[in-house]
């Protein structure tokens, strides 16, 4: 047995040797390994031999069919093998590496950013699971009051939520700056939407915030047209509607017309030819009084953006889903 087991060794190797494509090396699998194969007949051969010879018989065999399916493994992996070089074409050029990019979110990020630092704002950062008292009741909102049904929060406890704006940033901020104060605050904000094409239960602000002697709605209207001038160029509309909200007053809404449809409706804009940004106004002065300062002399005005849906217009995206979906075919256009 010992000396047909080394003549199915020597042949094996010899095989082996004149293999030099996958059909071939699994045509020799099959011969050697396989379930009719050379090995299985050793094993069968085993009946014939009496008691005890058979556990050194079978130690043999079993040594040479591992010998054999690890020459096997090696090669189907490549490893050690003297044919890879042979498989490998040395003058082809190489992989170029991917190389990543921003999201379009943060590159209007970016740009915004740019601008009100541009306009002598400075940049300002909050957490984004906040307590009730700087989501709300800092903000002139108190419990019970009506304001808080638009916000649809989601609450973490009675007294933790995650966001539903940025303004928190500004009350911190204000907590521990003495006027004047010209910031802006990007960030995540959440709320209980329904997904659609211009909705989504999170999303992105940037919220801004001027503190000064002398401060006006005025300078608050211009301060917005600059900023929709610089994204999307002299041609765009602002709309400035009266509205309200418990932390200015007075407040309105502003809206810039729709770049994608060019005003003649469509699902972004609501078939309305406008797209609403966010809201804005003169601070109200129960806020400053909440942070220490005096409203009899300081006055000012702060403002939200919703930086998902001027990404939407400023790129000509028709939903707001696409942003969040990873498909790296809708990202790589950016």
């Amino acid at each position: 047995m010992k000396k047909e087991a080394e003549e199915i060794r020597n042949k094996f190797t010899a095989d082996f040797k004149a293999v030099n494509d996958p059909k071939g090396l699994e045509d020799l699998r099959i011969k050697y390994v396989g379930r009719k194969g050379l090995i299985t007949a050793l094993f069968k051969q085993l009946g014939q031999l009496s008691p005890a010879e058979r556990p050194k018989a079978g130690k043999v065999i079993n040594q040479l069919r591992s010998e054999f399916d690890s020459c096997f493994q090696a090669e189907q992996s490549g490893i050690g093998a003297e044919k890879k070089t042979d498989q490998i074409d040395l003058t082809l050029p190489g992989r170029k590496p991917f190389v990543g990019r921003k999201h379009p979110l943060t590159q209007i990020f970016d740009e915004i950013k740019s601008i009100f630092s541009g306009l002598g704002f400075t940049i300002a950062d909050g957490p984004e699971v906040e307590t009730d008292y700087y989501n709300f009741e800092a903000l002139n909102i108190p419990k019970l009051h009506p304001s808080r049904n638009m916000q649809d929060t989601l609450y973490i406890s009675e007294e933790i939520v995650l966001r539903t704006h940025t303004s928190p940033v500004q009350i911190r901020v204000m907590e521990r700056t003495k006027p004047p104060v010209r910031i802006i605050a990007p960030g995540r904000v959440y709320r209980r939407d329904t997904p659609d094409a211009s909705h989504s239960p999170f999303f992105h602000q940037v919220e801004g915030l001027c503190v000064d002697k002398g401060i006006s709605f005025g300078d608050l209207k211009a301060v917005i047209t600059t900023c929709a001038h610089q994204l999307f160029g002299k041609d765009i509309k602002v709309r400035f509607r009266p509205s309200f909200f418990p932390f200015t007053e007075p407040s309105m809404e502003y809206d810039f017309n729709c770049i994608i449809c060019r005003g003649e409706g469509c699902k972004v804009c609501k078939q309305t030819g406008w797209v609403e940004i966010s809201g804005a106004g003169m601070v109200d002065p129960k806020v400053f009084e909440a942070v220490g300062y005096d409203p009899e002399i300081y006055t000012g005005y702060a403002f939200g953006m919703g930086v998902d849906r001027i990404a939407m217009m400023k790129y000509q995206i028709d939903d707001i889903r696409l942003f969040f979906e990873n498909d790296m075919r809708f990202l790589s256009q950016f």
